[in-house]
């Protein structure tokens, strides 16, 4: 709750935004534009915690700034259809 806030009160685009998510059992964006490496050959299925299926069509890294420092997340799973880039912890 405390990002969504974050995100509201200072503008962020929501492709931008992470969530932490200790349910995750891999590294999820559905932006292609924010990989900076993909392989698109990479091709298998993720269970949400809902038990919906989505399709994942890509595997590769990703580049984030926090507070003016690049971070690369590696092996992060390129999921069109997800709406929120999470992150497992």
């Amino acid at each position: 709750m405390l990002l969504m806030s974050y995100v509201e009160l200072h503008e962020v685009k929501w492709n931008d935004a992470w969530f932490l998510d200790s349910g995750c059992s891999n590294h999820m964006c559905g932006y292609k534009g924010m990989f900076t490496n993909l392989d698109e050959s990479f091709q298998h299925l993720v269970k949400l915690g809902n038990n919906s299926k989505m399709s994942v069509v890509g595997k590769g890294n990703v580049k984030l700034l926090l507070h003016g420092i690049n971070h690369i997340v590696n092996e992060v799973y390129h999921v069109p259809k997800l709406k929120n880039n999470l992150l497992s912890i």
